[in-house]
């Protein structure tokens, strides 16, 4: 059966006009709709915070849960039902800080999860305190004098949990970030999409440099696994290796030409260079990497816990509570 963006909407989204959360929940209908998967057959799971409204908007299953523990929902959903496809959203405060424990301990099991984690570096909903990605230095309600404290960067976060699947887009990009919801969904696995997107009331234009097409085609590089890390307007850059690290050339310069540049490899087992892709800033001298970064395979906790239970089962003499009874001695009371 075929599905439009339509056949997963539901009620009226109640977010500030021009928050990202509006275009994010847009290309969620979209790429649901391409995947395919009856909506019947998907759960939202959320925690708390303005992204984790967006169950709401779903016409699918939903839970709006507590603070920090959508993971944790997600993973007993997703446990008990391996059939279901359960897709986690979070947002970066809700995921990150409360859920932190959660989030690296779903990555660690590799449950087959997709996850979402929309970054506005802000708590929108609590009205403004700096988040476990804000900046140094960021000021906010909680952090008048500026924040004395070094963010969390995700990617780092991801990987070093033990990771396999790791992207992240644009919320203002529509088609990249249908691309990599879908890769998402088709990885096997726990797959972690961070969101760049902005909170127009209390962290306006804090991902300005890459939330529009020409930010992106001067500040950001799109990586496909097999193709060529180049990029820039008429993909006049590219990325080379220098050492251990990256470099940035200009292609055709310098004695650099396309074969220097190096190609992508999102489903290498060592992640040493996916996680330099991921750690790219303009603040460093290089554009900010989106797409897939690191797709690998790896067993499943829930394919291992279910493949566990029917090999004890196997070795039983019983199988249900009424056999159980019967294995042992029994005594009849006159």
């Amino acid at each position: 059966m075929e599905y439009t963006a339509q056949d997963f909407k539901k009620g009226q989204p109640r977010w500030c006009p021009g928050c990202g959360d509006h275009f994010f929940l847009a290309s969620l209908h979209k790429a649901m709709a391409e995947i395919g998967v009856a909506p019947e057959n998907v759960a939202v799971i959320s925690g708390i915070g303005c992204s984790s409204r967006l169950p709401h908007y779903m016409a699918t299953y939903g839970m709006n849960t507590i603070h920090g523990r959508a993971a944790a929902i997600a993973t007993g959903a997703k446990v008990a039902n391996p059939n279901l496809t359960v897709w986690q959203v979070s947002g970066d405060g809700d995921g990150l800080a409360i859920g932190g424990n959660h989030f690296i301990h779903a990555n660690r099991r590799n449950i087959d999860l997709n996850m979402i984690l929309l970054n506005n570096r802000i708590y929108g909903l609590t009205k403004g305190q700096y988040s476990p990605t804000s900046p140094r230095g960021f000021v906010s309600k909680s952090s008048p004098y500026g924040t004395v404290e070094d963010p969390f960067r995700p990617a780092e976060l991801c990987f070093g949990a033990r990771g396999h699947f790791f992207a992240r887009c644009v919320a203002t990009d529509a088609k990249g970030t249908v691309e990599v919801l879908k890769a998402a969904y088709e990885h096997k696995g726990a797959s972690v999409t961070e969101v760049l997107q902005n909170c127009v009331i209390f962290n306006d234009h804090c991902h300005d440099v890459v939330y529009n097409n020409e930010g992106r085609k001067k500040n950001a590089i799109y990586v496909k696994h097999g193709e060529k890390l180049v990029f820039g307007e008429n993909n006049e850059f590219g990325l080379v290796q220098q050492g251990f690290g990256l470099k940035v050339v200009e292609i055709g310069k310098d004695g650099y030409t396309i074969d220097d540049v190096l190609v992508h490899d999102a489903h290498c087992e060592d992640n040493t260079l996916q996680l330099k892709l991921a750690m790219m800033t303009p603040e460093d001298g290089f554009p900010i990497a989106l797409g897939v970064i690191r797709d690998v395979e790896a067993p499943t906790y829930n394919d291992a816990v279910h493949a566990q239970l029917a090999e004890v089962a196997a070795q039983k003499k019983y199988h249900n509570f009424e056999e159980l009874l019967e294995t042992n001695d029994i005594w009849e009371v006159k």
